[in-house]
């Protein structure tokens, strides 16, 4: 069930040139499942649509915080226009109207795939990074993570990912790790797994979806895609899938409801 409400900022910080961390007391962190989003509103009526901003952390009422709190989640986030400008702006003590969570979560496949001993592979590139965070959190199993960035400059939330598993880096300029992407990451270390569980931009999906199916490996991505109404009214988020969606009748799949996380055979990349 969604809550809409006003949330309050705990803390807010710049990771690196463009993304931010922002931490938030809401009731939505009793709900919410590692894989799933909430709807950002702006403070402008400017800007009537919310942000869509998947969640990085998540943490109980009192779990390191005043008990007052009814919970936390963390939300890490890039500027890419002026509503995320607007957020990146605001401190701890300002108010967000947000509405989740929203979508579905990796809960599913964790219940599917998951057992003791399983060896699971978590892939992020970029703002896909910070779902991979909670993910690992949840997991439970022996986990080895490879975050893909631009250049060692932008690197993010690796303190993070390591407290979880073995990390590995790959930059497109080769300024950290491996240069060239995930997939040439994992092939470089010879990285095998149990399942995947990937988020990021789809030519990384693409490369995670090959390299799963050729060797067999059940795998679920968690797609980006520009959203509306981020409630599957408006359809603006549609991917294309293998098979007829119920709702739409035809080989869609909608983003905001029916994802953002799919079995990878679900949806074309």
């Amino acid at each position: 069930m969604k809550i809409k409400e006003t949330a309050t900022i705990i803390s807010q910080e710049c990771l690196c040139e463009g993304v931010y961390s922002m931490w938030l007391a809401t009731s939505i962190a009793k709900k919410a499942q590692a894989g799933q989003f909430v709807s950002v509103y702006s403070n402008s009526d400017a800007r009537l649509l919310p942000r869509p901003i998947s969640i990085c952390e998540i943490a109980g009422a009192g779990d390191g915080a005043d008990t007052k709190i009814p919970g936390r989640i963390r939300l890490v986030y890039r500027t890419v226009g002026e509503g995320t400008r607007e957020f990146s702006r605001m401190s701890a003590g300002d108010k967000l109207e947000i509405l989740g969570p929203n979508g579905n979560g990796f809960l599913p496949a964790l219940r599917e795939e998951i057992r003791p001993g399983t060896k699971a592979l978590l892939i992020g590139g970029g703002i896909g990074i910070p779902p991979m965070v909670g993910l690992a959190a949840q997991l439970g199993c022996d986990v080895t993570i490879v975050a893909g960035y631009r250049t060692g400059k932008e690197m993010f939330l690796t303190e993070e990912l390591e407290r979880y598993g073995k990390l590995y880096i790959s930059t497109d300029d080769g300024s950290a790790g491996t240069k060239g992407c995930v997939i040439d990451a994992i092939e470089e270390a010879g990285l095998n797994a149990d399942v995947i569980f990937s988020c990021g931009p789809r030519p990384m999906l693409r490369g995670v979806k090959d390299f799963s199916l050729s060797r067999s490996i059940p795998s679920y991505v968690s797609m980006e895609e520009r959203m509306a109404c981020g409630v599957g009214a408006c359809l603006g988020c549609v991917c294309s899938a293998e098979d007829v969606d119920d709702h739409s009748k035809v080989k869609n799949k909608r983003v905001c409801v029916d994802g953002p996380v799919f079995e990878v055979s679900e949806v074309v990349l």
